[in-house]
């Protein structure tokens, strides 16, 4: 029986990459180099063990990978985590992604390398790899630190970043030309997609998974899942993108909807299978004589990607006004590239523009940055006390006072705001209709034309559905109300008058405008002037209709918007942690000197102020763990305190090498809220004990906020008054349940 070779290869790069993943996790690598490796030993450059006999199918299969990557990628950012990452992450990354793309070009200018190779450089060190930073944070126990926090931010925008430097990146190769009209096309278009997909989407998709959610079990959700990343990848070749935009659009869609975290834990077996052969793919295109004959531009990039990032990061931190000491640990973490360094390596090699010596160089130059990684970010702290120490007082002070300056919040003026306001209704409208009327002539005005026979009739009747489906858009672009205080204070300066009235104008305008292109696509010119002024005049007399219409329309998207935020009620507002705690998790291990001893023996919170909120035993796990509960060998503890309470709790828990078993509890496990006390809730006047949160809840009061003043580990007989906010840990579900029944 022949058994075809996509099965036999396949069946040999995932033994090959068993074994070396086996190897490296031994080892505590990175699994991503255990894949390269794989691929380097199973490749046609290495002959000690049987190669891959058909490259090409593998090559497909690594596409899928790269699909999954992405999709899997969009599910975790969510467009929510991007407005939520702050000015001071974006400023960072914008600034350090601008330094490495020209550190990049010129750096592959000064080799001798051509221009294509070098703005391909250029992209390959700009983003830094997600992966290699979680999971060394993961192995370090810094995840819950200030620093990491900056970092997670940074990498937020990297991502968006490299998804845009994908598609200019292609729109340089096929002119072959640095062509700044055609890349400002390409910008253009891009935006006009993602608002057109991003609107659509969370019009739609939220709304037909919470309609089908008792018709889904798992399976047919990860069906359903897999289906629209899969339509969005070939909506997005369609339209000129790569597949790789399509499917993290889609990921970002759906992370905005409540079956984000299933389906996340549904595709991450599908993405890990398939993303191993990505990275054996990458592994076997790795020439090894090819680095040896390059080995000079290994080490020379080598040391631009570490200096360059630790620099480029650590200027722009401090630039967006974030103090020395996170700065420098932000610089020292991200000063690696990684797996979106090998997609744009990739891309260069598919479309033929980049020459052959570049991949293997990229991939080496990762492998390094990855080992180093780990020792940077234990270095960091050591290297801020030494520059610390070596700068001025002046210099220091200096610094502080900026950073202090540029967190005051600023005062935005009636104007920027109506403008910006402005700015945002003119384009969101202008792009949805376009996309209507776009959609209408391109699929449904062919149809109308191959019918001769009464074919007047048809294209009437077709743009008065178009103009009917149009209306309300076209209503909210003319008239709706937008910013309407900062109008009306401006409106009350008689002087202002005049500018503003011109604005309100142009938003009719652009309107009518959009009306008489509407009409021109199914009648000539002179018929779409005649038109226009009639349906305005409609949009006038049936503008109450129109405004109701609209409103639900905009009800239906932002509910759609908020559904994942507001499933759990709105009487509360989840933040990472009071003041400067943060939630962290370490396993007792056998040599632990708290092994065996009770709470009350061990008073963690009066030795060290940290809080033990969860304690994992086995399948049995105990919220809000009372005094007499012991530890034992294997327990997970889950603790809250500041980085430094943390840090020296787990120096007395770790076990006697010094090694560190600490990570983060995925957020659904346990989580961190607020909530303000009134004083219609049953639970006003009462001391904390008579509350009963323990009991009920399982979670632990960890704080109280009262006139100003901040109470840290409330005793339990702390009455609680009408304004107090406090700060309660424990289960998402059973928190929720709670205070909704305390407010109601």
């Amino acid at each position: 029986m022949h058994i075809p070779p996509l099965i036999t290869d396949l069946a040999l790069i995932l033994a090959a990459a068993a074994i070396t993943t086996l190897i490296f996790k031994r080892l505590r690598q990175p699994l991503v180099l255990g894949y390269i490796v794989a691929g380097l030993l199973v490749g046609p450059h290495v002959s000690l063990i049987p190669t891959v006999t058909d490259e090409h199918n593998i090559q497909t299969w690594s596409e899928i990978g790269v699909i999954f990557l992405l999709f899997s990628l969009g599910l975790e950012f969510s467009f929510k985590k991007l407005m939520k990452v702050g000015g001071a992450a974006s400023i960072t990354a914008v600034i350090e992604v601008v330094i490495m793309l020209l550190l990049g070009y010129a750096a592959g200018r000064l080799l001798g390398w051509s221009a294509m190779d070098s703005i391909f450089l250029g992209g390959i060190l700009s983003v830094s790899s997600t992966t290699i930073i979680i999971r060394a944070f993961d192995e370090l126990g810094v995840k819950g630190q200030q620093f990491a926090g900056l970092v997670f931010g940074i990498l937020v925008v990297e991502d968006l970043v490299a998804i845009v430097l994908l598609v200019l990146l292609s729109t340089l190769a096929a002119s072959r030309e640095f062509a700044g009209m055609e890349m400002l096309g390409s910008i253009v278009k891009l935006l006009f997609f993602l608002i057109v997909w991003f609107v659509a989407g969370i019009f739609f998709l939220p709304t037909l998974l919470q309609r089908t959610r008792k018709l889904m079990n798992e399976e047919t959700l990860l069906v359903t899942s897999i289906g629209l990343c899969l339509g969005m990848v070939v909506l997005a070749t369609q339209a000129g993108f790569s597949p790789a935009l399509g499917a993290f659009v889609m990921g970002s869609i759906l992370a905005e909807t409540t079956q984000a975290e299933k389906i996340e834990h549904l595709v991450k077996p599908v993405k890990e299978l398939f993303g191993a052969v990505f990275f054996v793919s990458v592994g076997m295109l790795i020439d090894p004589a090819m680095i040896l004959r390059y080995i000079g531009p290994v080490v020379i990039i080598t040391v631009i990607t570490i200096v360059g990032k630790l620099l480029s990061t650590t200027i722009g931190a401090l630039t967006a006004g974030q103090p020395l000491k996170p700065s420098v640990q932000a610089g020292m973490s991200l000063a690696q590239i990684g797996e979106f360094s090998f997609i744009i390596a990739t891309l260069g090699l598919t479309l033929k523009v980049t020459s052959g010596f570049l991949y293997p160089v990229a991939v080496a130059v990762s492998a390094v940055t990855t080992f180093t990684t780990p020792y940077l970010i234990r270095l960091s702290e050591p290297v801020y006390n030494r520059i610390a120490a070596m700068l001025p007082h002046k210099w220091k002070t200096t610094l502080n006072r900026y950073s202090a300056a540029t967190q005051t919040i600023a005062v935005v003026s009636d104007w920027k705001q109506l403008l910006r306001s402005y700015f945002i209704n003119i384009v969101l409208f202008s792009v949805i209709i376009i996309a209507i009327v776009l959609l209408l002539a391109y699929y449904v005005l062919p149809m109308v034309n191959a019918t001769p026979e009464d074919s007047n009739w048809m294209r009437i009747a077709t743009a008065l559905v178009t103009l009917i489906v149009l209306s309300p858009f076209l209503w909210a672009l003319a008239f709706r109300g937008v910013s309407s205080q900062e109008s009306a204070n401006i409106w009350q300066q008689k002087k202002y008058r005049g500018p503003l009235l011109l604005l309100r104008l142009l938003r009719i305008i652009v309107a009518v405008f959009f009306i008489g292109f509407s009409v021109e696509q199914f009648f000539s010119t002179a018929v779409a002037l005649l038109v226009t002024l009639g349906i305005l005049a409609l949009l006038l007399l049936f503008r109450r209709r129109l405004q109701d219409f609209y409103s639900k329309i905009e009800e239906r998207f932002f509910s759609n918007f908020n559904e994942r935020e507001t499933r759990v009620g709105s009487i509360n507002k989840q933040v990472l942690a009071p003041w400067d705690a943060h939630l962290a998790v370490i396993e007792i291990q056998p040599v632990s000197p708290a092994i065996g001893k009770s709470l009350q023996e061990l008073a963690l919170r009066e030795r060290f102020g940290a809080n033990i909120v969860l304690i994992r035993r086995g399948d049995q796990q105990y919220a809000a763990p009372g005094k007499d509960e012991r530890l034992y060998p294997g327990d997970v503890v889950t603790v809250i305190g500041t980085d430094e309470q943390i840090s020296r709790l787990f120096r007395f828990l770790e076990e006697a090498d010094g090694s560190r078993a600490d990570k983060m509890m995925p957020a659904h496990d346990i989580v961190l809220r607020r909530y303000l006390i009134k004083k219609e809730m049953p639970l006003y006047n009462k001391s904390i004990r008579e509350a009963g949160i323990r009991e009920q809840t399982q979670g632990m009061i960890l704080g109280i906020e009262r006139s100003g003043q901040r109470i840290l580990n409330p005793e339990s007989t702390t009455i609680l008054q009408e304004g107090d906010i406090i700060w309660v840990a424990g289960s998402d579900k059973r928190l929720a349940a709670f205070f909704k029944k305390a407010q109601d």
